[in-house]
Protein backbone atom coordinates (compact mmCIF):
# COMPACT_ATOMS: atom_id res chain seq x y z
CA UNK A 1 0.00 0.00 0.00
CA UNK A 2 1.03 3.50 -0.31
CA UNK A 3 -0.23 6.86 1.71
CA UNK A 4 -0.10 9.76 -0.29
CA UNK A 5 -0.41 12.71 1.70
CA UNK A 6 -0.33 16.78 1.97
CA UNK A 7 -0.76 17.07 -1.47
CA UNK A 8 -3.03 19.64 -3.67
CA UNK A 9 -5.61 17.00 -6.29
CA UNK A 10 -6.17 18.29 -9.83
CA UNK A 11 -8.90 15.82 -10.68
CA UNK A 12 -9.85 16.60 -14.39
CA UNK A 13 -13.04 14.46 -14.68
CA UNK A 14 -15.07 15.77 -11.64
CA UNK A 15 -13.22 18.56 -11.97
CA UNK A 16 -12.23 18.40 -7.99
CA UNK A 17 -9.29 20.35 -6.71
CA UNK A 18 -8.36 20.48 -3.29
CA UNK A 19 -6.05 18.76 -0.54
CA UNK A 20 -6.80 15.18 -0.15
CA UNK A 21 -5.40 12.04 1.09
CA UNK A 22 -4.52 8.79 -1.06
CA UNK A 23 -4.29 5.35 -0.54
CA UNK A 24 -3.73 3.30 -2.73
CA UNK A 25 -4.14 -0.75 -2.88
CA UNK A 26 -2.89 -3.03 -5.00
CA UNK A 27 -3.56 -1.45 -8.44
CA UNK A 28 -6.31 0.85 -7.29
CA UNK A 29 -7.50 3.60 -5.60
CA UNK A 30 -8.73 2.68 -2.44
CA UNK A 31 -9.62 5.91 -0.49
CA UNK A 32 -9.35 9.56 -1.15
CA UNK A 33 -9.94 10.89 2.35
CA UNK A 34 -9.64 14.89 4.24
CA UNK A 35 -6.36 15.71 4.99
CA UNK A 36 -4.92 14.55 7.91
CA UNK A 37 -7.36 11.07 8.25
CA UNK A 38 -5.47 8.41 9.95
CA UNK A 39 -4.96 5.47 8.30
CA UNK A 40 -6.87 3.52 10.75
CA UNK A 41 -9.81 5.15 9.76
CA UNK A 42 -9.26 4.08 6.46
CA UNK A 43 -9.52 0.84 7.11
CA UNK A 44 -5.32 0.31 7.59
CA UNK A 45 -4.69 -2.64 10.09
CA UNK A 46 -1.29 -3.14 9.43
CA UNK A 47 0.45 0.34 8.83
CA UNK A 48 3.84 -0.51 9.38
CA UNK A 49 3.38 -2.08 5.48
CA UNK A 50 2.20 1.04 4.10
CA UNK A 51 4.97 3.09 2.03
CA UNK A 52 4.48 7.18 2.81
CA UNK A 53 4.71 10.00 0.45
CA UNK A 54 4.31 13.00 1.84
CA UNK A 55 3.67 15.52 -1.32
CA UNK A 56 3.11 18.93 1.11
CA UNK A 57 3.75 22.03 -1.39
CA UNK A 58 2.73 19.60 -4.56
CA UNK A 59 0.18 18.59 -7.02
CA UNK A 60 -1.15 14.93 -7.72
CA UNK A 61 -2.64 14.68 -10.57
CA UNK A 62 -3.81 11.82 -12.78
CA UNK A 63 -1.05 10.06 -14.87
CA UNK A 64 -0.22 11.26 -17.82
CA UNK A 65 -1.54 9.82 -20.95
CA UNK A 66 0.55 10.28 -24.03
CA UNK A 67 -1.30 9.35 -27.36
CA UNK A 68 1.45 9.86 -29.88
CA UNK A 69 4.48 8.33 -29.30
CA UNK A 70 7.77 6.54 -31.27
CA UNK A 71 9.49 3.81 -29.47
CA UNK A 72 10.86 2.60 -32.77
CA UNK A 73 10.61 -1.03 -31.55
CA UNK A 74 11.27 -3.23 -33.41
CA UNK A 75 13.36 -2.11 -36.44
CA UNK A 76 14.96 0.71 -34.91
CA UNK A 77 16.23 0.29 -31.22
CA UNK A 78 18.91 2.28 -31.73
CA UNK A 79 16.92 5.14 -31.49
CA UNK A 80 14.83 3.62 -29.05
CA UNK A 81 12.89 0.95 -27.89
CA UNK A 82 10.19 0.09 -25.51
CA UNK A 83 12.11 0.01 -22.20
CA UNK A 84 13.95 3.06 -22.78
CA UNK A 85 10.95 5.11 -24.13
CA UNK A 86 8.62 3.82 -21.23
CA UNK A 87 11.61 5.05 -18.89
CA UNK A 88 11.38 8.50 -20.84
CA UNK A 89 7.72 8.15 -20.57
CA UNK A 90 7.91 7.88 -16.50
CA UNK A 91 10.11 10.13 -15.67
CA UNK A 92 7.82 12.76 -17.79
CA UNK A 93 4.67 11.91 -15.46
CA UNK A 94 3.21 9.62 -18.13
CA UNK A 95 1.62 6.50 -16.81
CA UNK A 96 -0.28 5.45 -20.42
CA UNK A 97 0.93 5.72 -23.58
CA UNK A 98 0.05 4.79 -27.43
CA UNK A 99 2.77 3.89 -29.79
CA UNK A 100 2.99 5.05 -33.68
CA UNK A 101 2.87 1.62 -36.16
CA UNK A 102 5.66 2.90 -38.70
CA UNK A 103 7.98 0.56 -37.14
CA UNK A 104 10.14 -2.14 -39.02
CA UNK A 105 8.21 -4.49 -39.48
CA UNK A 106 5.56 -2.46 -39.18
CA UNK A 107 1.99 -2.82 -37.16
CA UNK A 108 -0.04 -4.20 -39.96
CA UNK A 109 -0.20 -8.30 -38.78
CA UNK A 110 -1.16 -9.61 -35.63
CA UNK A 111 2.97 -11.30 -34.76
CA UNK A 112 3.99 -7.74 -34.85
CA UNK A 113 1.34 -6.42 -32.52
CA UNK A 114 1.36 -8.61 -30.16
CA UNK A 115 5.27 -8.44 -29.45
CA UNK A 116 4.77 -4.94 -28.67
CA UNK A 117 1.94 -5.68 -26.45
CA UNK A 118 3.98 -8.32 -24.42
CA UNK A 119 7.40 -6.16 -24.45
CA UNK A 120 5.18 -3.35 -22.94
CA UNK A 121 3.65 -5.23 -20.13
CA UNK A 122 7.25 -5.49 -18.57
CA UNK A 123 7.39 -1.74 -18.67
CA UNK A 124 6.13 -0.43 -15.43
CA UNK A 125 3.36 1.90 -17.25
CA UNK A 126 0.12 0.90 -19.77
CA UNK A 127 2.08 0.37 -23.11
CA UNK A 128 -0.69 0.66 -25.48
CA UNK A 129 -0.15 0.73 -29.78
CA UNK A 130 -2.40 1.62 -33.06
CA UNK A 131 -2.03 -0.85 -35.82
CA UNK A 132 -1.26 0.54 -39.17
CA UNK A 133 -4.46 1.58 -41.90
CA UNK A 134 -2.38 0.35 -44.71
CA UNK A 135 -0.44 -2.78 -45.36
CA UNK A 136 3.04 -1.65 -44.95
CA UNK A 137 1.66 1.82 -44.72
CA UNK A 138 1.95 1.99 -48.39
CA UNK A 139 -1.48 3.59 -48.71
CA UNK A 140 -2.71 0.77 -51.07
CA UNK A 141 -4.64 -2.06 -49.03
CA UNK A 142 -6.25 -1.98 -45.77
CA UNK A 143 -5.13 -4.28 -42.95
CA UNK A 144 -7.57 -6.81 -41.12
CA UNK A 145 -8.47 -3.58 -39.23
CA UNK A 146 -11.17 -6.67 -37.54
CA UNK A 147 -8.67 -8.88 -36.87
CA UNK A 148 -6.40 -6.26 -35.43
CA UNK A 149 -8.83 -4.65 -32.77
CA UNK A 150 -9.57 -7.93 -31.46
CA UNK A 151 -5.97 -8.61 -30.86
CA UNK A 152 -5.35 -5.54 -29.25
CA UNK A 153 -4.84 -2.52 -31.15
CA UNK A 154 -6.04 0.66 -30.07
CA UNK A 155 -6.74 2.26 -32.99
CA UNK A 156 -5.04 2.98 -36.38
CA UNK A 157 -3.17 4.94 -37.79
CA UNK A 158 -0.13 5.22 -41.04
CA UNK A 159 1.79 8.08 -39.38
CA UNK A 160 4.36 9.30 -40.83
CA UNK A 161 2.48 8.41 -44.53
CA UNK A 162 -0.73 10.63 -45.11
CA UNK A 163 -3.68 8.39 -46.89
CA UNK A 164 -3.75 9.84 -50.28
CA UNK A 165 -6.09 7.94 -51.80
CA UNK A 166 -9.76 9.09 -50.80
CA UNK A 167 -11.14 5.63 -51.55
CA UNK A 168 -9.17 3.94 -48.88
CA UNK A 169 -9.65 5.99 -46.86
CA UNK A 170 -13.26 6.15 -46.62
CA UNK A 171 -13.60 2.61 -46.23
CA UNK A 172 -11.27 2.73 -43.05
CA UNK A 173 -13.27 5.14 -41.55
CA UNK A 174 -16.05 3.07 -42.34
CA UNK A 175 -14.55 -0.16 -40.90
CA UNK A 176 -12.81 1.90 -37.76
CA UNK A 177 -16.47 3.09 -37.10
CA UNK A 178 -18.24 -0.32 -36.89
CA UNK A 179 -15.55 -1.07 -34.33
CA UNK A 180 -15.45 1.80 -32.03
CA UNK A 181 -11.97 2.79 -33.22
CA UNK A 182 -10.01 6.03 -34.02
CA UNK A 183 -8.15 6.94 -36.97
CA UNK A 184 -5.55 9.17 -36.48
CA UNK A 185 -3.54 10.76 -39.55
CA UNK A 186 -0.91 12.30 -40.88
CA UNK A 187 -2.14 15.53 -42.32
CA UNK A 188 1.11 16.47 -45.46
CA UNK A 189 0.06 16.40 -48.90
CA UNK A 190 3.43 15.94 -50.19
CA UNK A 191 2.36 17.75 -53.68
CA UNK A 192 2.61 21.10 -51.49
CA UNK A 193 6.43 19.88 -50.44
CA UNK A 194 9.80 19.99 -51.58
CA UNK A 195 11.77 19.29 -48.29
CA UNK A 196 9.95 18.30 -45.28
CA UNK A 197 10.53 19.30 -42.13
CA UNK A 198 10.77 22.82 -42.27
CA UNK A 199 7.88 25.78 -43.01
CA UNK A 200 8.20 27.50 -46.12
CA UNK A 201 9.03 30.32 -44.99
CA UNK A 202 11.57 32.19 -43.49
CA UNK A 203 12.85 29.22 -42.23
CA UNK A 204 13.48 27.79 -45.65
CA UNK A 205 14.67 30.76 -46.92
CA UNK A 206 16.96 31.16 -44.61
CA UNK A 207 18.57 27.34 -45.55
CA UNK A 208 17.95 28.08 -49.27
CA UNK A 209 15.63 24.51 -49.45
CA UNK A 210 11.99 24.44 -50.56
CA UNK A 211 10.30 23.61 -47.19
CA UNK A 212 6.54 22.75 -46.73
CA UNK A 213 4.15 25.33 -47.26
CA UNK A 214 1.37 25.36 -45.18
CA UNK A 215 -1.31 23.87 -47.93
CA UNK A 216 0.51 20.84 -47.77
CA UNK A 217 -1.52 20.48 -43.96
CA UNK A 218 -4.43 22.75 -45.18
CA UNK A 219 -5.74 20.54 -48.12
CA UNK A 220 -5.39 17.26 -46.29
CA UNK A 221 -7.10 18.53 -43.18
CA UNK A 222 -9.85 19.99 -45.33
CA UNK A 223 -10.63 16.57 -47.34
CA UNK A 224 -10.19 14.04 -44.56
CA UNK A 225 -12.74 16.02 -42.46
CA UNK A 226 -15.07 15.74 -44.81
CA UNK A 227 -15.13 12.66 -45.60
CA UNK A 228 -14.94 11.59 -41.52
CA UNK A 229 -18.20 13.74 -41.06
CA UNK A 230 -20.17 11.56 -44.14
CA UNK A 231 -18.94 8.88 -42.62
CA UNK A 232 -19.38 9.39 -39.02
CA UNK A 233 -16.06 8.18 -37.45
CA UNK A 234 -13.50 9.19 -34.92
CA UNK A 235 -10.92 10.89 -36.90
CA UNK A 236 -7.68 12.80 -34.73
CA UNK A 237 -5.89 15.46 -36.72
CA UNK A 238 -2.42 14.94 -35.66
CA UNK A 239 0.47 17.22 -34.60
CA UNK A 240 -1.94 20.28 -36.03
CA UNK A 241 0.66 23.54 -37.00
CA UNK A 242 -1.38 25.99 -39.18
CA UNK A 243 -4.24 28.49 -38.12
CA UNK A 244 -6.60 27.28 -41.31
CA UNK A 245 -6.17 23.86 -40.20
CA UNK A 246 -6.96 24.69 -36.73
CA UNK A 247 -10.18 27.44 -37.90
CA UNK A 248 -11.47 23.30 -40.05
CA UNK A 249 -11.47 21.51 -36.81
CA UNK A 250 -13.50 24.14 -35.12
CA UNK A 251 -15.89 24.67 -37.83
CA UNK A 252 -15.99 20.76 -37.98
CA UNK A 253 -16.45 20.35 -34.18
CA UNK A 254 -19.52 22.58 -34.33
CA UNK A 255 -21.32 19.62 -36.78
CA UNK A 256 -19.82 16.28 -34.69
CA UNK A 257 -18.33 15.02 -31.47
CA UNK A 258 -16.46 12.70 -33.98
CA UNK A 259 -13.68 15.18 -34.97
CA UNK A 260 -10.29 15.22 -32.64
CA UNK A 261 -7.50 17.34 -33.10
CA UNK A 262 -4.35 16.84 -30.88
CA UNK A 263 -1.22 19.74 -30.70
CA UNK A 264 2.04 18.97 -29.78
CA UNK A 265 3.87 20.83 -26.91
CA UNK A 266 6.67 22.43 -29.86
CA UNK A 267 3.71 23.77 -32.44
CA UNK A 268 2.50 25.53 -29.18
CA UNK A 269 6.01 27.02 -27.82
CA UNK A 270 8.47 27.30 -31.07
CA UNK A 271 8.23 28.99 -34.43
CA UNK A 272 10.39 28.62 -37.52
CA UNK A 273 12.69 30.81 -35.94
CA UNK A 274 13.82 27.98 -33.98
CA UNK A 275 14.31 26.06 -36.60
CA UNK A 276 16.77 28.44 -38.03
CA UNK A 277 18.86 28.91 -34.41
CA UNK A 278 18.43 25.03 -33.79
CA UNK A 279 18.58 23.43 -37.36
CA UNK A 280 18.14 19.39 -37.51
CA UNK A 281 17.23 19.66 -33.71
CA UNK A 282 14.17 21.68 -34.50
CA UNK A 283 13.36 20.02 -38.18
CA UNK A 284 10.43 17.89 -37.89
CA UNK A 285 7.24 16.80 -39.48
CA UNK A 286 4.99 18.88 -39.85
CA UNK A 287 7.23 22.03 -38.75
CA UNK A 288 7.68 24.63 -36.94
CA UNK A 289 5.40 27.58 -38.18
CA UNK A 290 4.94 31.48 -37.74
CA UNK A 291 3.65 32.97 -34.47
CA UNK A 292 0.67 33.47 -35.80
CA UNK A 293 -0.22 29.77 -36.44
CA UNK A 294 1.72 28.93 -32.79
CA UNK A 295 -0.95 31.48 -30.93
CA UNK A 296 -3.99 29.94 -33.09
CA UNK A 297 -2.91 26.44 -32.01
CA UNK A 298 -2.67 28.01 -28.18
CA UNK A 299 -6.26 29.83 -28.76
CA UNK A 300 -7.61 26.29 -29.67
CA UNK A 301 -6.33 24.72 -26.69
CA UNK A 302 -8.39 27.44 -25.16
CA UNK A 303 -11.50 27.06 -26.59
CA UNK A 304 -11.54 23.43 -26.70
CA UNK A 305 -11.01 22.78 -30.25
CA UNK A 306 -7.69 21.25 -29.92
CA UNK A 307 -8.35 18.08 -27.49
CA UNK A 308 -5.31 17.20 -26.05
CA UNK A 309 -1.46 17.40 -26.16
CA UNK A 310 0.46 14.80 -27.78
CA UNK A 311 4.18 14.73 -27.60
CA UNK A 312 5.02 13.34 -30.73
CA UNK A 313 8.15 11.72 -29.44
CA UNK A 314 10.61 10.73 -32.13
CA UNK A 315 13.80 9.96 -31.03
CA UNK A 316 17.08 9.47 -33.36
CA UNK A 317 20.71 9.32 -32.39
CA UNK A 318 22.92 11.80 -32.50
CA UNK A 319 24.56 10.86 -35.84
CA UNK A 320 21.29 11.20 -38.10
CA UNK A 321 20.32 14.54 -36.79
CA UNK A 322 24.37 15.28 -37.60
CA UNK A 323 23.46 14.94 -41.22
CA UNK A 324 22.90 17.94 -43.35
CA UNK A 325 19.40 19.36 -42.89
CA UNK A 326 18.44 18.01 -46.00
CA UNK A 327 19.15 14.59 -45.15
CA UNK A 328 18.27 14.38 -41.30
CA UNK A 329 15.28 13.08 -39.82
CA UNK A 330 12.61 14.48 -38.78
CA UNK A 331 11.58 14.79 -35.38
CA UNK A 332 12.28 15.61 -31.51
CA UNK A 333 11.89 13.62 -28.30
CA UNK A 334 9.14 15.58 -25.80
CA UNK A 335 7.89 13.29 -23.37
CA UNK A 336 10.51 14.19 -20.59
CA UNK A 337 9.77 18.41 -21.52
CA UNK A 338 6.20 17.76 -22.49
CA UNK A 339 4.87 18.82 -18.75
CA UNK A 340 7.09 21.40 -17.99
CA UNK A 341 6.72 23.07 -21.43
CA UNK A 342 2.44 22.89 -20.89
CA UNK A 343 3.11 24.73 -17.47
CA UNK A 344 5.97 27.48 -18.96
CA UNK A 345 3.91 28.12 -21.88
CA UNK A 346 0.29 27.55 -21.43
CA UNK A 347 -0.41 28.03 -17.26
CA UNK A 348 1.90 30.70 -16.37
CA UNK A 349 0.66 33.27 -19.15
CA UNK A 350 -2.60 32.56 -18.06
CA UNK A 351 -3.94 30.53 -21.14
CA UNK A 352 -4.79 27.61 -19.29
CA UNK A 353 -5.48 26.16 -15.99
CA UNK A 354 -3.70 23.13 -14.31
CA UNK A 355 -6.35 21.77 -14.32
CA UNK A 356 -7.17 22.54 -18.06
CA UNK A 357 -3.75 21.57 -18.50
CA UNK A 358 -4.45 18.20 -16.83
CA UNK A 359 -7.67 17.71 -19.25
CA UNK A 360 -5.66 17.91 -21.96
CA UNK A 361 -2.85 15.58 -20.95
CA UNK A 362 -4.76 13.29 -19.35
CA UNK A 363 -8.28 12.90 -19.55
CA UNK A 364 -9.09 13.95 -22.97
CA UNK A 365 -6.57 11.54 -24.67
CA UNK A 366 -8.13 8.78 -22.95
CA UNK A 367 -11.27 9.00 -24.24
CA UNK A 368 -9.99 9.27 -27.54
CA UNK A 369 -8.89 5.83 -27.16
CA UNK A 370 -11.56 4.40 -24.70
CA UNK A 371 -8.98 4.09 -22.19
CA UNK A 372 -9.62 3.88 -18.44
CA UNK A 373 -6.79 6.37 -17.22
CA UNK A 374 -7.11 9.88 -16.91
CA UNK A 375 -8.91 10.54 -13.72
CA UNK A 376 -8.79 9.80 -10.04
CA UNK A 377 -11.62 8.07 -7.93
CA UNK A 378 -11.81 5.72 -5.61
CA UNK A 379 -11.82 2.07 -7.28
CA UNK A 380 -10.06 3.83 -10.32
CA UNK A 381 -6.97 2.76 -11.68
CA UNK A 382 -4.09 4.10 -9.23
CA UNK A 383 -2.11 5.80 -11.85
CA UNK A 384 -0.88 9.41 -10.50
CA UNK A 385 1.79 11.79 -11.25
CA UNK A 386 3.15 14.15 -8.25
CA UNK A 387 5.09 17.42 -9.49
CA UNK A 388 6.15 21.09 -7.75
CA UNK A 389 4.69 23.19 -10.51
CA UNK A 390 7.02 25.76 -9.37
CA UNK A 391 9.85 23.94 -8.83
CA UNK A 392 13.07 24.58 -11.77
CA UNK A 393 15.13 22.15 -13.66
CA UNK A 394 17.48 22.34 -16.39
CA UNK A 395 17.22 20.32 -19.48
CA UNK A 396 20.47 18.26 -19.87
CA UNK A 397 21.97 16.13 -22.97
CA UNK A 398 22.93 13.27 -20.61
CA UNK A 399 19.84 14.30 -18.05
CA UNK A 400 17.58 11.92 -20.12
CA UNK A 401 16.05 8.88 -19.97
CA UNK A 402 15.04 8.25 -23.28
CA UNK A 403 18.12 6.70 -25.60
CA UNK A 404 18.06 9.77 -27.90
CA UNK A 405 18.90 13.78 -27.10
CA UNK A 406 17.05 15.05 -30.04
CA UNK A 407 15.71 18.42 -28.30
CA UNK A 408 16.40 21.98 -28.91
CA UNK A 409 15.61 22.94 -25.50
CA UNK A 410 18.53 21.48 -24.09
CA UNK A 411 20.45 23.84 -21.86
CA UNK A 412 16.99 25.77 -20.82
CA UNK A 413 15.45 25.67 -17.59
CA UNK A 414 12.19 24.44 -17.54
CA UNK A 415 9.37 24.75 -14.38
CA UNK A 416 7.62 21.56 -12.96
CA UNK A 417 9.23 19.35 -11.23
CA UNK A 418 8.17 15.21 -11.19
CA UNK A 419 8.79 13.95 -8.31
CA UNK A 420 7.07 10.26 -8.50
CA UNK A 421 5.05 8.48 -11.56
CA UNK A 422 2.60 5.71 -10.10
CA UNK A 423 1.26 2.93 -12.64
CA UNK A 424 -0.91 0.71 -11.40
CA UNK A 425 -0.16 1.53 -7.84
CA UNK A 426 3.75 0.85 -8.13
CA UNK A 427 6.22 3.59 -8.77
CA UNK A 428 7.28 4.07 -11.52
CA UNK A 429 9.33 6.69 -11.22
CA UNK A 430 11.05 8.55 -8.65
CA UNK A 431 13.26 11.48 -8.57
CA UNK A 432 16.47 11.03 -6.82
Amino acid sequence: MIHITGGYVIEPKTRFEGYCDILIQDEKIAAMAERGTPLSELGVTRPEEVEHIDAAGQIIAPGLVDVHVHFRDPGFTYKEDIESGAAAAAKGGFTSVVLMANTKPSVDNPETLSYVLEKGKTTGIHIHTCANVTVGMKGRELVDMEGLSRSGAAGFTDDGIPILSEAVLREALQRAAKLHKPVSLHEEDPAYITNNGIHAGKAAEHFGIGGSKREAEIRMVERDIRIALEEGADLSVQHISTKEAVELVRQAKKKSAHIWAEAAPHHFTLTEEAAVAHGTLAKMNPPLREEADRMAVIKGLQDGTIDMIATDHAPHSAEEKAKPLTEAPSGIIGLETALSLGIRELVMPDYLTVMELMEKMSLAPARLYRLDAGYLAVGGPADLVIFDKDARWRVEKDGFASKAANSPFIGEEMPGVIHYTICGGKVAYRAE
